[in-house]
């Protein structure tokens, strides 16, 4: 007996999955003629590996578009007309408020102030009630007009204006009991105070007027009549009319 035999060394391990046992079998995990379980199928990729195609799972499908890219045909649509518009409208909406300023400031004239400055009058026909009380039987067809009404336990008055025709001027006249003869050229026969609180303008230098006063009795009110011929065909007449209770 040698000296190996006799003091024999440490016995080597088995090697690495297989057991020394009577016959060999498989390594833990491990299956005849399979895989181990969790990894590869038979010809399949390696876990975490590429894709067939050399394609990672999880990456862009063949011929796709990479993340975060325009999807062709679709997406989201460019903003640069929208940028285009809300520039075109800062710039147009101020320029044709200035436009229309502009017309309105070129078409003003003595009729436009009058308008402006006469805060009390209102466009439109008295009522029926109001031109039978005062007597004011406006022109059928008249333009431009307006009035305006003021009471006090003295006295009530009604302003009115309106532009007619020949015809309906003589037509208005009739009707007071009066005639176009009965006018005085030159002549303005609403005061300044009373002009002044409804913004007329009668009796302005270089205008064509007439006018005349209309006295009636009691309880039947007081006309003042004053009319401006600067167009004839078109005259424009402007009456306060009094009444006393």
């Amino acid at each position: 007996m040698t000296a190996a035999e006799q003091h024999p060394g440490p016995a080597m391990p088995p090697a690495d999955g297989v057991r020394p046992t009577d016959g060999m079998r498989p390594a833990d995990g491990m299956r005849p003629g399979g895989p181990t379980p969790g990894g590869p199928a038979p010809g399949g990729p390696a876990p975490g590996g590429p894709a067939p195609g050399g394609l990672t799972p999880g990456g862009p499908t063949p011929g796709g578009p990479t993340s975060g890219g325009p999807v062709p045909g679709g997406g989201r649509p460019p903003r640069r007309w929208l940028k285009a518009l809300v520039v075109f409208l800062l710039i147009a909406i101020p320029a044709g408020y200035l436009v229309i300023s502009a017309i309105q400031s070129r078409n003003g004239g003595e009729d436009k102030a009058e308008a402006a400055s006469a805060k009390g009058l209102s466009a439109g026909y008295p009522t029926r009630v109001q031109r039978r009380i005062y007597d004011v039987p406006v022109p059928p067809h008249s333009k431009k007009v307006a009035f305006y009404e003021t009471n006090s336990w003295k006295v009530s008055s009604l302003y009115v204006q309106f532009v007619t025709d020949r015809d309906g001027l003589d037509a208005f006249l009739a009707k007071i009991g009066t005639r176009r003869s009965a006018l005085e050229e030159g002549e303005v026969t609403i005061t300044g105070e009373q002009a002044k609180k409804v913004g007329w303008q009668v009796g302005a230098a270089g205008h064509d007027w007439a006018g005349m006063v209309l006295k009636q009795k009691d309880p039947q009110p007081k006309l003042r009549i004053t009319v401006k011929f600067d167009s004839p065909a078109h005259p424009k007449v402007y009456v306060v009319s009094t009444v006393t209770p």
